[in-house]
């Protein structure tokens, strides 16, 4: 601290900018106070009464930090990083923790280094986190993979926090040489977990290998153990999975200071609709958590458990940023702070994001259309069906009698079933899994992503082989993204030129694009179960969440953990 600094603290200097007349939240007594707060290069100096070259009067409305997200992949949002800023911000988000372990999956250390470079042009400040699972498992062909030297290198790059979430808990309780360097190599800085369903004593050796943190607790009783155990637990709140309100039950004044909030996946439309990290925060108000309380999980708690010690509250040497609303039942930010400068007001962007494109990051869907066979063996006895659940990313293993009739199936109880496809698209190797699913319900078309977790394989489903081909080949033409094929012809389809997960174009547009083509897939049929359509294709072929998922190489029984055969013989173990 210099001279001109103790002075403005001390009430001596008019500082910068003074914000006035607000109630602003104590988040260590979790209590709001009517004050002012001093602010100098983007610092708060002081809070209480003071002079400022610049006055603003916030006309008693409430102040709190800027929200943090603890556990972010971007790519999921569907646009750059640059982009990404610029639909958070105006929901109060102005610190992410992001996992680029989707862009690792395709392109590796260049793809990782192309959400630094954007990440770059946004006021929002994103920390990066080193994927340390990729591939997720061995049994999928990722596009590119990230080795300890790897990690090692990427740990010296600029705006790289940490190790990101360790997918592959097995290697951990087996001390695997790999992912045991790993951890040693990012030792002293965060490394964040991801093990669902994990307890006792392989919990206990999952945290002994080094992990601080996991975001995939589904259970009240799940939560109470890892924070027993010293553990951080997110509470969760994306497009796909909703953890939020079961985990409440499970919050204590005893134990809520390792509690803090992320999204993990989260689409540019529910960004815009519902809100982002205040979106949790307001679930938490409606179960009777006070306002003081919810956004301290949302900003002191995740500052703490991410060691950012320069944010998280309104105190002398933290960070300017801050959100400003006038209600506590709901908290939806009128204006928003950074450094103490404005970047959003009334729910929009106070910029432009800067457009990011490079070549490197582009050209990545290598498919032969030609060669695709989408015909399914005979069944020599039950066929193994993927069962979707609503509103979750598991699915059931279901085993029943199949009929065909005309290259249309359906199952014991006379429920039609999809075909579903994942095909290999980062180096042509004309790899094709094929299976069935049951529960979505869409009819005449198919549809295709190269939204799939983790590999970003391209991922198929319809109820007629040739209306898949043509969306495969829709695909390879666009480049990657999302196809809708209905009655022979493309329907609509959304254009994600970078690496087949991202855009550079306006948030706005992509949102859309999206609302307009969930609108047409629901009219081709689709189950009134299923909230969202593009959900459960982008986590069908996710080998580590259960119960039977597809890759490129077969159908894979997470149990067993192992690639299984479509027909289930009789006197087959189960």
């Amino acid at each position: 601290m210099d001279k001109r600094t103790a002075s403005i603290a001390r009430g001596e200097t008019p500082t910068e900018k003074v914000f006035k007349n607000a109630r602003v939240l104590d988040v260590f007594n979790k209590t709001f106070h009517t004050t002012s707060i001093a602010v100098e290069n983007g610092v708060i100096l002081g809070v209480g009464e003071y002079r400022g070259k610049k006055e603003i009067d916030l006309g008693g409305r409430y102040l709190a930090p800027g929200l943090i997200d603890g556990h972010v992949h971007i790519e999921s949002s569907m646009v750059t990083p640059a982009q990404f800023g610029n639909i958070i911000l105006p929901k109060g988000t102005t610190t992410v923790i992001a996992d680029p372990h989707e862009i690792a999956n395709v392109l590796g250390k260049e793809g990782i280094r192309f959400m630094l470079e954007s990440a770059s042009s946004t006021p929002l400040d994103i920390f990066m986190m080193i994927p340390s699972s990729v591939p997720a498992t061995r049994f999928e062909t990722a596009g590119a993979s990230i080795t300890a030297e790897d990690v090692e290198s990427l740990l010296e790059e600029e705006g790289v926090f940490g190790l990101g979430e360790v997918m592959n808990y097995p290697d951990v309780l087996a001390a695997d040489a790999d992912i045991m360097k790993k951890i040693a190599l990012a030792k002293g800085k965060i490394i964040d977990g991801h093990a669902p369903g994990l307890k006792g004593k392989d919990l206990n050796a999952y945290i002994l290998g080094g992990v601080m943190t996991d975001h995939e607790c589904s259970t009240p009783e799940e939560l109470e153990e890892r924070v027993g155990k010293g553990m951080y637990v997110h509470l969760r709140e994306g497009s796909a999975t909703k953890n939020v309100k079961d985990l409440l039950p499970a919050v204590t004044k005893a134990n809520v200071s390792r509690v803090l909030f992320c999204t993990d996946d989260k689409h540019p439309e529910d960004i815009r609709a519902e809100g982002h990290i205040n979106k949790n925060v307001n679930i938490a108000i409606e179960a009777g958590f006070s306002a003081e309380t919810a956004l301290t999980m949302a900003t002191l708690n995740a500052a703490e458990c991410y060691r950012l010690h320069d944010r998280g509250a309104i105190a002398p040497g933290r960070k300017a940023d801050f959100i400003v609303f006038k209600s506590l039942e709901r908290i939806e930010p009128e204006e928003v702070y950074k450094d103490g400068e404005l970047v959003a007001l009334d729910q929009k962007p106070g910029q432009k994001a800067k457009i990011t494109r490079s070549k490197q990051v582009t050209d990545t869907v290598k498919v032969d259309v030609d060669r695709l066979d989408f015909t399914l063996p005979p069944f020599k006895g039950k066929a193994r069906i993927i069962g979707l659940v609503p509103g979750n990313i598991t699915t059931r293993h279901i085993i029943a009698e199949v009929t065909e009739k005309d290259g249309r199936y359906r199952d014991e109880d006379g429920v039609e079933l999809l075909k579903a496809a994942v095909i290999e698209r980062h180096k042509n190797t004309g790899n094709i899994g094929l299976g069935l699913i049951r529960g979505y319900g869409m009819r005449h078309g198919a549809l295709a992503m190269t939204i799939a977790h983790d590999s970003h394989n391209l991922v198929v489903i319809g109820d007629d082989d040739e209306a898949m081909r043509l969306a495969a080949k829709e695909m390879r033409r666009i480049q990657g993204g999302i196809v809708l094929v209905k009655e022979g012809k493309v329907e609509d389809s959304l254009p994600l030129e970078i690496a087949g997960i991202m855009t550079a174009e306006d948030p706005a547009k992509v949102a859309k694009t999206l609302e307009r083509m969930k609108t047409k897939i629901r009219a081709m049929g689709l189950s009134g179960k299923i909230a969202d359509p593009f959900v459960p294709l982008s986590f069908l072929s996710l080998p580590v969440i259960p119960e039977l998922k597809l890759t490129d190489l077969g159908l894979f029984d997470v149990e067993k953990f192992q690639h299984v055969d479509i027909t289930f013989t009789k006197g087959e173990e189960d």
